[in-house]
């Protein structure tokens, strides 16, 4: 994974915090609240997507920690532990987000689906990367404009539907 692909994706992922934070327009008039067990699993979800992700393309930043180096051969030997490790989080995200709506849901549980695929057919390192690329964007996009945070107590003003009012 270049230095290019990474700083790209992680501008666009920005991108779309920030947009949600000054758009006023987000999150769309269809977006669900999280419950607090949603938001938990939504966040072990991503994190484990993320460990998994930096145990096979950032390696060294494990090495300076022994005890996760198991965790982190045991992901890049893509056996059956590593497919564990792909798949639980990858469920917990689509567990997390199955309210939202069911298209948005349907193509993020596709594109979850080719991530892990792409990772563990043999194929071209460049069709995985293509995979990771626009999954990590559609969950981007579905957090920023489908989600709204459990945090947000009603009756509180909404800064982000852009009324100001209680909602």
């Amino acid at each position: 994974m270049s230095a290019a692909y990474s700083i790209t994706l992680a501008a666009i992922v920005a991108g779309l915090v920030i947009a949600r934070l000054i758009l006023p327009q987000l999150p769309v008039s269809r977006a669900i609240r999280l419950r607090p067990v949603e938001a938990a699993l939504l966040a072990l979800g991503v994190l484990g997507l993320v460990l998994h992700c930096a145990a096979m393309f950032a390696r060294p930043i494990f090495e300076a920690v022994p005890a996760v180096m198991p965790l982190v051969d045991a992901i890049n030997a893509l056996g059956v532990a590593s497919v564990v490790l792909y798949v639980v989080p990858a469920v917990l995200v689509l567990v997390a987000l199955r309210r939202v709506h069911p298209v948005s849901w349907a193509v993020l549980a596709i594109l979850l689906a080719a991530v892990g695929v792409t990772m563990y057919n043999g194929g071209a390192l460049s069709v995985h990367l293509v995979a990771i690329f626009v999954a990590v964007i559609w969950l981007a996009l579905v957090v920023v404009t489908l989600v709204i945070p459990w945090s947000r107590r009603p009756g509180a003003s909404s800064v982000a539907d852009g009324t100001g009012v209680a909602t």
